[in-house]
Parts: structure tokens; sequence; C-alpha cells
């Protein structure tokens, strides 16, 4: 099992951040469903203010590569994330066109 944090801002607008949540409350089957089989076994996504901060617990042969892949083949997918984009701000630092960004570990209290 592999776990990964990635995170991303929201646009400033308490309007459009209510619309967010609320897209989340019912997320369409057919992202739920891309999830899924790209290995993905759980998903969580918090919020503080505007930073986003997703915590994706996966199969061990989970790719990032293959999940980008797929979902680039996927036309419910790329609806969906162009939707998203209506709400999302990328992070100053983050590659160009990148929406959520990988965060390094830098601690765990089981090391200890």
């Amino acid at each position: 099992m592999k776990v990964y944090s990635l995170t991303l801002d929201l646009k400033d607008d308490p309007a459009l951040i209510q619309e967010y949540e609320q897209h989340h409350k019912q997320v369409w089957p057919e992202i739920l469903r891309s999830i899924k089989d790209a290995g993905i076994q759980n998903m969580q996504i918090y919020r503080y203010a505007t930073r986003l901060f997703m915590v994706i617990t996966a199969a061990d042969d989970f790719s990032f590569e293959q999940k980008d892949a797929a979902d680039r083949a996927n036309k419910k997918v790329q609806e969906w994330e162009e939707l998203m984009w209506k709400y999302q701000a990328p992070l100053k630092t983050a590659p160009e066109g990148a929406k959520w960004v990988l965060m390094d570990k830098i601690f765990e209290l089981s090391g200890h």
C-alpha cells in the first residue's frame, strides 16, 4: 500500500468554494469509477481557507503516469477536470499546467 499527499489552492471566492464543496458531495459516478480503477483505495480531501490537502491510499502498483494516461483518454474525467479549474488555482511554485502537487513527507512518528 502506498500513501501520497498532495496540495492545491482554491480561488479566494466564498461562493466558488461553496460550489466546489457541493460538487464533492455529489461526485459523478464516472469519476469515482476512474479513481477506483486506477488502484486508489481511499482518497480524502481537506480544506483550510483556500488551501486543499489530499491524501491518497493506493495499491502498490499504482502509478500517477498510468492514471494520467487513463484520465486523458476518458472524456468524462476531462469534463470534470475542466469544471474543477473554475474553482482551483495552482500553487505559485507549481510547474506550468500542474494542478495537484505532490508533497514530500518530512516526518513519521512510527520511525521514532
